[in-house]
């Protein structure tokens, strides 16, 4: 997976738009963040998931996810290694965290 293909594979959902924070690219639905690009470094993306979504997660696949250090780890923030992800893994990842962030009226788009 490259951070094109996140890209890609993250504006691809409904709604989905691409803004910038902190110098970092970022994948909004409804105003809200769901995705990242290039924390900690170019190698990773992030998604914003709740802390159960994680911990199977990383449970699953610990060489593609893993909690972000501190608080916003603890709260569900996830790196994705961009190398070992595969287009079906990050696609569920960022559909999840789509699905957190998305308004209720617009989540109901995207079939479960």
């Amino acid at each position: 997976m490259t951070a094109e293909q996140f890209r890609q594979l993250a504006l691809a959902l409904p709604h989905a738009t691409e803004s910038a924070h902190m110098s970092h690219p970022d994948f909004r639905v409804g105003g809200k963040v769901f995705a990242t690009l290039g924390y900690p470094d170019a190698a990773f993306g992030m998604v914003k998931l709740t802390p159960p979504q994680q911990a199977a997660r990383v449970r699953a696949a610990p060489e593609v996810f893993q909690p972000v250090r501190g608080g916003w780890g603890r709260r569900g923030s996830t790196n994705v290694r961009l190398s070992k992800a595969t287009a079906a893994t990050l696609r569920e990842a960022l559909t999840a965290a789509w699905r957190n962030a998305a308004p209720k009226s617009i989540a109901r788009e995207l079939p479960d």
